[in-house]
């Protein structure tokens, strides 16, 4: 799936970087993420990292055949960083899923989806929501 998200991340021309860890976005553009790491006492690497003029865009991506608790817990997890990530200010967080499996986790998705406003699938990314996002 990372290699898909890639391919249209490039499609788009963006700049982009892959696998950069919170405390390295914190650093590199003076952004206190201390919400989502629970004032520093975690971590946590991203999928992708966009960073765009007025915003940097954290992306996580999952593919998954089927359902089953860990897709349950992958949608809570997602669900409480997108609470966090909307304390922060020019900060968002993105999820990318090829939308496998959630047939049997509509509940735990449909939570997700209230709160999070970047949750987009494969179709979305033929029908360029990069290009739209991140301009």
């Amino acid at each position: 799936m990372e290699d898909l998200v890639e391919s249209y991340l490039k499609k788009a021309g963006v700049e982009y970087y892959k696998e950069m860890y919170l405390t390295e976005i914190e650093n590199k553009w003076h952004i206190n993420l201390s919400a989502i790491s629970a004032e520093g006492t975690s971590t946590k690497r991203w999928d992708f990292v966009i960073k765009t003029p007025t915003c940097v865009y954290v992306i996580e991506t999952n593919f998954y055949t089927s359902g089953g608790s860990k897709l349950n817990e992958t949608a809570r997890s997602y669900k409480m960083i997108a609470e966090e990530a909307k304390t922060v200010s020019g900060f968002k967080f993105v999820w990318i899923t090829d939308g496998g499996g959630w047939s049997t986790a509509k509940r735990n998705l449909e939570e997700t989806f209230n709160v999070l406003d970047d949750i987009y699938n494969i179709a979305d990314m033929e029908n360029d929501v990069f290009g739209i996002l991140f301009k």
